[in-house]
Order: structure tokens, then sequence, then C-alpha cells
């Protein structure tokens, strides 16, 4: 197992404004929105590592109202402003994913790639998540049928008779996918590091919503997947400033050893998110700020932060 680096900084590409600040707070990387031109040429020119967020699973449903999961009346889930998820039985959706993906891996040379939106239909960057099974499509649970050898059509009695089944079934889709573009990043970039943004709730949470309705699980992800990154973002997710730390020191119990963690805090958090999370006994692989360009505009934040990167690299799980 190859060691990933300890990679911090702010994701977004307003940050490139920053560049020039980087390593005088800490920040060696910065991850933004697809394969950027004027980003890249702008790392390449700070020698700072550059990482881009990929989109996965995650579309325009007004515009593109085919790729709506179907809940368990078969109609289309109930979604908001904000929701990602789509039907993985839609395989023009699936073919212009990969072939953005090649067409990125062919032109740059990014240090790492997060896969985002990695997951299965919903929203959790709230206090009270709207959680709906899905997709109960007629392919995709033709899909669940024959991987499983059960001929349970209908959503309700899947549910009912075959409930652990189905979510194990829709993380193994969910993990196979993962499969599929790590595998296809190597065959270009052998050593770009892989990482995947998660839903930031332990296994238990809202009766076991990670998986049953998310279908991430991190045993079945870590092959493929060299880093897992939960969104730490406190305020929006209506939990207190000690979220990430909490988060760090449980995820031993259900992250595999051998994969580390690195947070995505927000900035709207700061400082004092960050404060909890340095101060972890069980140190986050490298750090993520959300909207980070923030914390270069303001020398307090700058200083907290170059504070937090030091603090991090001191504790003796940091190069684990």
């Amino acid at each position: 197992m190859r060691t990933i680096p300890a990679l911090f900084g702010p994701y977004g590409g307003a940050a490139v404004e920053f560049l020039d600040r980087f390593e005088r707070y800490g920040a060696n990387a910065l991850w933004f929105h697809g394969f950027d031109p004027a980003a890249f040429d702008a790392c390449a020119q700070h020698g700072v590592a550059a990482c881009v967020e990929f989109k996965t699973f995650r579309a325009d449903f007004a515009a593109r109202p085919e790729l709506i999961p179907l809940g368990v009346d078969c109609q289309p889930i109930r979604y908001g402003r904000l929701v990602q998820g789509v039907c993985l039985s839609q395989q023009d959706f699936l073919e212009e994913i990969t072939a953005d993906l090649v067409a990125g891996l062919r032109e740059f040379q990014p240090a790492g790639i997060w896969l985002d939106y990695l997951t299965h239909a919903g929203w959790f960057e709230v206090p009270d998540p709207d959680l709906q099974d899905s997709c109960f499509c007629a392919a995709c649970v033709a899909d669940f049928c024959t991987a499983t050898g059960l001929d349970t059509t209908s959503p309700e009695e899947i549910l009912r008779t075959a409930a652990k089944q189905w979510e194990r079934h829709n993380c193994e889709r969910i993990a196979v996918f993962a499969g599929q573009y790590a595998d296809l990043i190597h065959a270009y970039l052998p050593d770009c590091v892989v990482g995947a943004y998660m839903c930031p709730w332990r296994p238990e949470e809202f009766d076991r919503a990670l998986s049953r309705i998310f279908a991430q699980d991190y045993a079945m992800l870590a092959p493929a997947i060299d880093v897992f990154t939960p969104l730490i973002y406190c305020a929006k997710s209506g939990r207190g400033p000690g979220w990430g730390r909490e988060f760090l020191e449980a995820s031993a119990a259900f992250v595999p050893h051998d994969r580390p963690v690195q947070l995505i805090l927000d900035a709207k958090d700061f400082p004092a998110s960050l404060r909890e999370t340095a101060a972890s006994d069980h140190a986050s692989r490298g750090l993520q700020v959300f909207d980070g360009a923030a914390i270069f505009r303001d020398s307090h934040l700058s200083a907290e932060f170059a504070a937090a990167v030091e603090q991090i690299q001191r504790q003796p799980s940091a190069g684990q």
C-alpha cells in the first residue's frame, strides 16, 4: 500500500487568486471543479498540487428528467434545489461520465481526482434530510433480481422480504463504478490519488442511511479509493464544531485501517471546527476547506489554518 500524501488546501477555483500565499500558510494543494485548464496552469506556476473534483452521479433533473430515480411508489423521488444520485440504468448518461473522465485524463495530469456524488439519491447537507429508498425502475429491479437470483419485483415486497439484499446490491453497484473509474484513472496516471467525497454520517446514523439510502460502504469502496473525504459542514448539517473531531476519532471502527480519512470542512464554520479538528487524537490525512478562498482573504483565518496544519502534522497518526 503506497503512502498517500498529506494534502492541505482550499476547495474551489476562486482560491486561484491566492496561490502565491499558499506556501506561507501551509497549503500545498488546490481542489477545483472538473478539468479546468486555467486552474492547472496556475497550480503549475506556483508548485501546488492540482486536484480535480470529478462529478459522477449528479445532474440537472429539470433538463434530464429521465435520470430521476424512482421511489417505492414507482414515481420520481421528491427532490429540492440540491440533490445527487441518478438512475444507474441510464446507460447514455453513464457513458457521458466515462467520456468526460477519459477526455480529462488524456489532456491533464492531476495529482489527485476526488470522485463526487458517488452515491444513490438524496441530499445530506441538511439537519433534517428527506431520506427515500430508490431506484425501483424496471431496469434497476431486474438488475437486482439477476444479481441475487431472487424473483421479487415489487418495491414493497423487496423492502419487506429482501431489504438487506437490496441494500447490499446497491452498495455493490456503487463500488463497481468506483472501481471502474479508479482503473481508468490509474491506466492514464498510475500515481494519481483517487479520493471519494462521502456522506459524513457514521454507519448507524439515520437508521443506517449511509449504506441503506446512499449506498456507500467503506469496505466495499476501499479497493478503489485511496482516501475518503467526508463532508463535515457543521452549520449546514445542524452539527456542533466538534463534529469533525468526533468523526475522526470514531472512524477506526468502520473505515478500513489502510485507508486514510481526509476531512473537508466548511469555511463558514471557522475557526471553531478547524481548531477542534486539529486537536483530534486521530489526525486527518491532510485537509480540504470548502469555499476555502475565504480563509486566504482574511489574515486571521490564514494564520488559524497555518496553525492547524502544523498541529495536524505533529500528530503521530498523521503519517499512518
